[in-house]
């Protein structure tokens, strides 16, 4: 690998280690073995950097998930919906409870949010990709037969379902739903019927 890839290498690794707020310069540098002055060279900033650690990472986690043994097969192991949502979010849950690190780096970037107008742009720019690949991910599709529209609207609601356990997870990790809750209180709300 060459410095810039050395560099992200070492930014995705004190992202999961020290979080994105309290990693240095000289923390990437120690963890790259680049040098201080290779990241303004590379990247422009640390700022920059760190943006572009925080999406590669979430890149990354998304095709483990997507690579995962059942995801391999296609989300499509049951022909009932429901059924299929139950079990895609079962794996989904399996990463983000052995991923502990990757989520609290997550869930501390989106409480930066408001306050840093590069990284809600660079991760904006970002997210109807992610969308997209959530929606491949629950219908065991490739990305590319997922539509705009379905990505956009169906893609923004397994967004804020998976923002809001990733959180759950933090506060309360053994008290998570499992996917088969979850699809018990999309049945309720969405027909009326008590579980």
């Amino acid at each position: 690998m060459g410095h810039r890839e050395d560099l992200l290498e070492g930014a995705k690794r004190c992202l999961l280690e020290k979080g994105y707020a309290r990693t240095t310069a000289r923390d990437i540098v120690a963890a790259s073995g680049a040098n201080l002055a290779s990241i303004g060279y590379h990247y422009g900033s640390k700022d920059a950097l760190m943006r572009q650690a925080v999406i590669a990472s979430s890149e990354e986690w998304g095709m483990r998930m997507a690579e995962a043994p059942a995801a391999a097969e296609g989300a499509r192991t049951s022909a009932d919906p429901l059924e299929r949502f139950a079990e895609t979010w079962d794996r989904v849950l399996q990463h983000i409870a052995t991923e502990p690190e990757f989520i609290a780096a997550q869930v501390e970037v989106l409480g930066l949010l408001p306050r840093d107008e590069g990284l809600r742009e660079a991760i904006g720019a970002v997210l109807p990709e992610g969308g997209e690949g959530l929606v491949a991910l629950f219908e065991g599709v490739p990305d590319t037969e997922v539509d705009a529209e379905a990505a956009r609207i169906v893609g923004s609601f397994y967004q804020a379902l998976l923002t809001g356990l990733m959180v759950q997870s933090l506060v309360t990790p053994d008290a998570l739903p499992t996917g088969h809750d979850l699809a018990a209180a999309l049945r309720r709300v969405t027909t009326g019927r008590v579980l």
